[in-house]
């Protein structure tokens, strides 16, 4: 974006705060691929509380959509959408990750509001298992299929397996020839059931053994419709591999419309303790989707616009994602032993990012002009 451009809307942020009796200045920014986050001074005599009723005036006053105020790391900020919103492209987001720091069984999801990627360490004690919500248009499935890949990138097949569960057969349709996968994809409601319990057995059987390789990721789409139509099978299934498939590096990752508990019941409580949120319909559905309240969720603007709740934390996120056409050339690659981003497995701690330089800059992707 325009340099003029943001300091205009800077003016106009402050403007509207000062004539409403809240005066705040604008100290610098963030430009992501789908948002602008404005980052604020507040005067000693203005109230917080304040500047969030006036979220409406400062959106009407940018001639934008919606305005938020939200706090990170203690900086108040203002995000906006951007006017020229880009999506985050998987693997031109590649080139850019500190491929050699990555620690194995760690999926890419997108770029964080700082613009530094945000990645997921399935391993760590803090995740094991992730529930993905979100309604139709919010771009859950895109990002299924982004942690697919990406896993599939960094690791060999005989280091990472998966079982991709695909309802309706749309999800995963362009990854039949990945070399990572344990068996077909599994489309028909039977099929499911069989490859759930299968790999229930087989999880008791590893923890017996102390066997933990290779690592499992089970992934399925529409889990709550699953559960539905597969009954309490499926439920049982899916119950003992969230609660115990951790020690047995067996992971469920799992994508849902609406994350009901009369449907998914105690799964929901604390098996899945990261949950990726895209845009819900309610402050209620948020609230159940997140497992906490005030997250914001339904104010999301779909198409990849998410948030990550763990460990306590929130991050706002743009999810990455690829088109069917590049996930079935990957696979199609993998599967003729050609090599992906494989990562020098040396080092297994923990990806940070760089410290940041507080100023108005566009984000570490390449997508951003």
């Amino acid at each position: 974006m325009r340099k003029q451009e943001l300091e205009f809307q800077a003016d106009q942020i402050e403007l509207v705060l000062r004539d409403h009796k809240s005066p705040a200045r604008v100290t610098g920014g963030t430009v992501t691929p789908s948002r602008i986050q404005f980052q604020l001074q507040a005067a000693p005599s203005t109230r917080i509380n304040r500047i969030e009723s006036l979220a409406r005036e400062i959106a009407l006053a940018l001639g934008v959509d919606n305005a938020r105020v939200a706090t990170y790391s203690g900086t108040l900020c203002i995000e906006v959408p951007r006017s020229d919103p880009h999506s985050v492209k998987l693997l031109e987001l590649y080139p850019r990750l500190p491929m050699k720091r990555i620690p194995p069984g760690t999926a890419v999801l997108g770029l964080c509001d700082d613009g530094a990627p945000l990645l997921l360490r399935l391993p760590s004690p803090d995740v094991a298992h992730v529930l993905v919500s979100g309604t139709t248009g919010s771009g859950k499935t895109a990002l299924l299929q982004s942690i697919v890949v990406s896993l599939a990138l960094q690791h060999r097949r005989s280091d990472l397996k998966f079982v991709l569960i695909d309802p309706k057969s749309r999800a995963f349709e362009a990854l039949t020839d990945l070399p990572h996968l344990l068996g077909p994809i599994a489309s028909q409601v039977d099929a499911a059931k069989t490859a759930l319990a299968e790999m229930a057995a087989l999880m008791e059987k590893r923890d017996v053994s102390r066997v933990t390789k290779p690592r499992i990721v089970i992934v399925v789409d529409e889990l709550a419709d699953l559960i539905q139509t597969g009954g309490a099978e499926v439920s049982a299934s899916v119950g003992r591999l969230v609660q115990r498939g951790r020690e047995a590096a067996i992971h469920v990752i799992a994508a849902t419309q609406k994350p009901s508990s009369s449907i998914l019941g105690p799964l929901m409580k604390a098996n899945f303790p990261v949950r990726l949120i895209g845009r819900v319909v309610s402050s209620e559905d948020a609230r159940v989707a997140a497992g906490i309240g005030g997250t914001g969720a339904e104010r999301l603007s779909g198409h990849g616009d998410f948030i990550a709740v763990t460990a306590g934390q929130i991050y706002r996120f743009q999810a990455a994602h690829l088109a069917p056409s590049d996930m079935s050339s990957v696979a199609r690659r993998l599967a003729a032993g050609l090599p992906g981003f494989e990562v020098d497995r040396e080092t297994e701690r923990s990806v940070r990012s760089e410290d940041r330089q507080p100023a108005f800059r566009d984000s570490d992707y390449e997508g951003s002009p």
